[in-house]
């Protein structure tokens, strides 16, 4: 059975890598679609059993979904993909047929396969649409297809990993087994394919954070929420540290709130009625009496927050615009199948502000909260990025507020991005429930794009929180909000960095900056001495003590992707020098110490290398 928009509800999910998007033609769809549907007649051609569920095209490739009494091994995939081989070489006519819903039934209890039955109720209309591969193979499917499975090419497809599937999504149902493929054009497609994979593999930001030490997750503590490490500490902070700088800058006043607030407070800002599903605790029927008798709930969100701290005072027009600034940590609950290091997490801060403006001063703000996005991702390093009008689909029905307040929201959001000169597209139903974004799409070194910062216009927030400041005549008046973001999220931003990066982290970001190797226990008062020096100048240095021989210190800091090390010998410490080695530049030779330090001083206050 085709799923466009299949549930993803995998237990334990192999590990997932973001791969490049292919924009996926309607020929490559009709390959991969047609592909699944041959991978499930191998199955049940070797193992009679196995019954099969659903088993859509997906990006850069599809998957089914068994039931099988057995579990599929390694072994059992290579089987399967030469049953395969067998059936795209039979060159099997892909023919669609239209029975009644009765005579669907029919087939399949005469079958006897019950998950078609389900699937078959959810159909909506008559008549039921049916692929067969021949004579020997059918199922429930909408298309398309290719026209003979000899249109596949037995060279550009695998068959990749089998991860567990609960039916529906719904953990207390039948536990299946789902196997992973991919399919193309052409073997070359193929290949490049692979190729990216590997990469991918070598960026994984799971696989970079374990090896330099940044963050782990731990089964007592809970799926999707991180721990943070002394070394990730110290990447947070130095983050949270530069965008805090930039703000303060920029007029920002920094507040902390709780992490927790009254059920009633999220009503009025809409997130319970649009977001109650991912609020914690988990919101099923009774949970939600329940909570509601408690009257607390986790914060999905920090601006109802903020909308307090501005509302406990009456505000004078000539206080506005005023900007609360907050690393606020939020919590979603995110289904375990979609949860993914730290780019999808339940747990995460959010380098949240809310500007609150008058009408007139609006596109002004706008304008300095793109400014500072930008200054943002000049620091960072990242250059290949567009701009997203997410904007409200009117055929859909989860906004609040009204036309007239959307139109203003949406029209001053594509004038600031036509005035900034900004590469953009639509997204139309993209747009938050309470209003309009411009969303800031990167584009990394895989070509994988990521949604990074944000800014929204939002007229309805004011209105419901009855949000009020007096004019200079006098009168009570709206003011608009401005919700903006440069990072997003900081374990989202993390992630992404340490593969756009490699976990080569530019010099003012890394954990550890410089590392000295002294060769013997005679040059460890000088090596001391140095990086005390460096601490001093705000710069993030230690001194290898391990004793190992000048090799394996070497071999560790190039591991650690430490960008500056120095070698210590009785040379160096007689010349008061250090022999410089960069990861950006390699050997520098014998520097002098002040030197040194000067330019340590100088690559860590404007963000360049050494």
């Amino acid at each position: 059975m085709s799923a466009e928009n299949a549930e993803n509800n995998e237990q334990n999910p192999p590990e997932k890598i973001h791969l490049p998007k292919t924009s996926a033609s309607e020929p490559l769809k009709k390959i991969r679609h047609t592909t699944s549907h041959i991978m499930a007649m191998a199955v049940q051609k070797l193992f009679p059993k196995a019954q099969v569920t659903i088993g859509p095209w997906i990006e850069n490739g599809f998957y089914y979904d068994f039931d099988s009494p057995e579990p599929f091994t390694e072994k059992d995939l290579k089987a399967i993909k030469k049953e395969m081989v067998k059936i795209i070489k039979r060159k099997l006519p892909v023919i669609r047929e239209e029975v009644t819903r009765e005579e669907a039934e029919r087939r399949i209890k005469a079958i006897n396969e019950p998950y078609k039955l389900e699937i078959l109720a959810d159909i909506k209309g008559d008549p039921i649409t049916i692929y067969h591969l021949g004579e020997a193979w059918w199922d429930l499917c909408a298309g398309p297809h290719v026209e003979t499975t000899g249109d596949i090419n037995p060279d550009a497809f695998e068959l990749e990993t089998v991860a567990g599937a609960y039916w529906r999504g719904d953990e207390t149902k039948a536990q299946l087994q789902r196997i992973y493929g991919t399919a193309w054009e052409s073997p070359e497609q193929l290949a490049e394919y692979k190729r990216r994979k590997e990469e991918a593999l070598r960026r994984d930001h799971r696989k970079l954070g374990k090896e330099l030490g940044l963050f782990i997750f731990a089964d007592p503590v809970g799926p999707g929420l991180p721990l943070w490490t002394p070394k990730g500490t110290v990447l947070r902070s130095t983050l949270e540290d530069f965008l805090k700088q930039e703000q303060l800058k920029r007029g920002y006043l920094p507040v902390v709130t709780p992490h927790i607030g009254r059920v009633d407070l999220f009503k009025i800002s809409g997130h319970w009625q649009n977001y109650k599903e991912d609020m914690f605790p988990m919101m099923a029927e009774d949970d939600a009496a329940r909570l509601l008798e408690q009257g607390f709930a986790l914060k999905p969100m920090n601006c109802p927050f903020h909308i307090q701290i501005y509302k406990s005072e009456l505000r004078s027009y000539r206080e506005l615009p005023m900007r609360l600034a907050e690393f606020g940590t939020v919590y979603r609950y995110e289904q375990s199948g979609e949860l993914g290091g730290l780019t999808r997490v339940r747990g995460f801060t959010v380098d949240d502000s809310h500007l609150f403006v008058t009408p007139d001063q609006l596109e002004d703000e706008f304008l300095k909260v793109v400014d500072l996005i930008l200054t943002v991702f000049k620091s960072l390093q990242l250059k290949n990025f567009r701009a997203r009008l997410s904007f409200r689909d009117p055929a859909l029905d989860k906004y609040i507020g009204s036309d007239d307040a959307w139109n203003k929201a949406e029209f001053a959001i594509r004038k600031a991005a036509e005035t900034l000169g900004l590469p953009t597209f639509e997204g139309v139903g993209e747009a938050a429930f309470y209003g309009p974004k411009l969303d800031f799409i990167f584009q990394d070194a895989l070509e994988r794009e990521w949604q990074l910062g944000t800014v929204q216009v939002d007229y309805n927030l004011p209105e419901r929180f009855e949000l009020e400041y007096v004019a200079e005549d006098g009168t009570r008046q709206r003011p608009v909000m401005i919700h903006r973001a440069p990072f997003g999220s900081l374990e989202r931003l993390i992630g992404i960095l340490i593969e756009e990066y490699a976990g080569d982290f530019p010099f003012w970001l890394a954990p550890v900056q410089v590392r000295l190797l002294p060769v013997g226990e005679e040059q460890l008062p000088f090596a001391r001495e140095v990086v005390s020096k460096m601490l001093a100048l705000g710069v993030r240095a230690e001194v290898d003590t391990s004793g190992d021989r000048l090799g394996k210190l070497i071999r560790n800091a190039e591991k650690d992707k430490i960008p500056v090390m120095s070698v210590v010998g009785a040379k160096e410490v007689e010349a008061n020098a250090l022999s410089i080695r960069t990861r950006a530049a390699g050997e520098l030779g014998a520097i002098a110490v002040p030197e040194v330090l000067e330019r340590l001083r100088i690559a860590q206050t404007e963000h360049t290398d050494f």
